[in-house]
């Protein structure tokens, strides 16, 4: 995959009718080139194009409290499907996808504005790290010493801590290929940083593909042993963002088995049979047939399902399907498990998008919860001389009859 050196573009509209102008114009796809099309000659000039049909331009988005450039990246492959995502956090704030009917809607939650994302909101499209999920009691041994993180979900650690891999400003270079454009996104997460042992250097990469893909590629190097568990924290409502309820959504997961949970929501370290559960999903199921009967206050999934691909090779982890827009989600991943959590504790406030419970759904793909204290779970520790590989694909397409 080749980096560009992405120039300031004049306005993310102009980035979404160039490409459409694309998709439509017989030009355009006759030579696959930039020959014969004043609005290709436009995008050439500020390095953007890396096919007739695909384009990713970078704009200013803001800037922090203390004064960094935030910027966003606009990626637009040859359907016209739209992924746009920032500096800050490496945030997916946006992802346009096509309906039965080829029309366009964003289905991910998020801000209109960066200043939404500087607020305590719940991991809005983030890449999270240095680990996601929970460690109890915000406590680790590792090869004889104890360390201590923040403890920022009541008594256990959460997506990092305080300052996590979503509230810093990543360095990112566009991307591109034969058939996808993206952004690849690099920090250096020092050693002590949030509690953590060692220094980190984390590469993820995001890529949008001519098969209607978000491709996320997550790479690490560190100088010391540390726990690393990276996923990105995308909420998904198939039917449009703000569209209301996700409940009606059809779920299948490949998984036999799933993480029981204490009342802070720490795995017991069981790994119990989902037959004659709630938490069966192994056919397709409605996302709120069987909610009511999940333990929680309030009710609702937030667990690690145990995916019975456990060799690191890529395979289907999930399949959800939206029967009024027929779009349709698939989930490839290299990882162990999937954390499917219903936006239990959205609450329609401005901290959380203005979204009410519900309205949006979780598919992280990750390791196991807690895994640096329970022994028995598949190890998340990264040592100097290793590199730290995990993958996640996000297919997008659309049944043509209603389910």
């Amino acid at each position: 995959m080749k980096l560009l050196t992405v120039m300031p573009r004049i306005s993310m509209s102009a980035v979404v009718a160039v490409a459409m102008l694309w998709a439509s114009s017989a030009v355009a796809q006759t030579s696959g080139s930039c020959a014969g099309c004043c609005s290709t000659a436009c995008v050439k000039a500020c390095s953007m194009t890396t096919e007739a049909n695909m384009s990713v331009s970078k704009s200013p988005f803001g800037k922090t409290a203390d004064g960094k450039q935030v910027d966003l990246f606009t990626c637009v492959n040859s359907h016209g499907m739209v992924m746009k995502i920032m500096t800050y956090g490496a945030i997916v704030i946006e992802l346009q996808a096509p309906d039965r009917d080829g029309k366009l809607a964003n289905i991910t939650l998020g801000f209109d504005s960066l200043e939404g994302y500087f607020g305590d909101h719940p991991y809005f499209g983030s890449t999270v790290g240095r680990y996601a999920n929970r460690i109890a009691k915000g406590k680790f041994t590792l090869d004889g010493k104890q360390y201590t993180l923040a403890t920022n979900n009541d008594a256990n650690h959460l997506h990092g801590g305080d300052v996590g891999y979503n509230r810093v400003v990543w360095d990112a270079q566009a991307v591109e290929d034969d058939d996808a454009v993206g952004v690849k996104f690099t920090y250096v997460s020092k050693d002590g940083e949030e509690g953590y042992p060692g220094e980190l250097q984390v590469a993820v990469t995001y890529v949008l593909n001519n098969d209607n893909e978000m491709r996320v590629d997550y790479e690490a190097v560190t100088d010391k042993a540390t726990p690393i568990n990276l996923t990105n924290h995308c909420y998904w409502n198939l039917a449009g963002a703000g569209s209301g309820t996700i409940l009606n959504h059809q779920l299948m997961l490949d998984s036999d088995k799933y993480l029981p949970v204490d009342d802070t929501l720490i795995p017991t370290g069981k790994l119990v049979d989902v037959a004659d559960t709630p938490f069966d999903f192994r056919k397709p199921h409605r996302v709120g047939a069987r909610i009511d009967q999940v333990t929680g206050d309030p009710p609702g999934y937030d667990h690690c399902f145990v995916l019975r691909n456990q060799d690191g090779t890529m395979a289907l982890a999930a399949r959800v399907t939206e029967p009024s827009s027929g779009r349709v989600l698939e989930i490839f991943t290299t990882q162990p498990g999937i954390q499917f959590y219903t936006g239990n504790f959205l609450d329609g406030s401005s901290a959380n998008g203005g979204y009410e419970r519900n309205e949006g759904f979780c598919l992280e793909t990750q390791h196991y919860p807690d895994s640096p204290n329970q022994n028995s779970f598949p190890s998340v520790i990264l040592r100097p001389g290793k590199t730290y590989r995990q993958a996640t694909v996000h297919r997008f397409s659309s049944d043509k009859v209603l389910e």
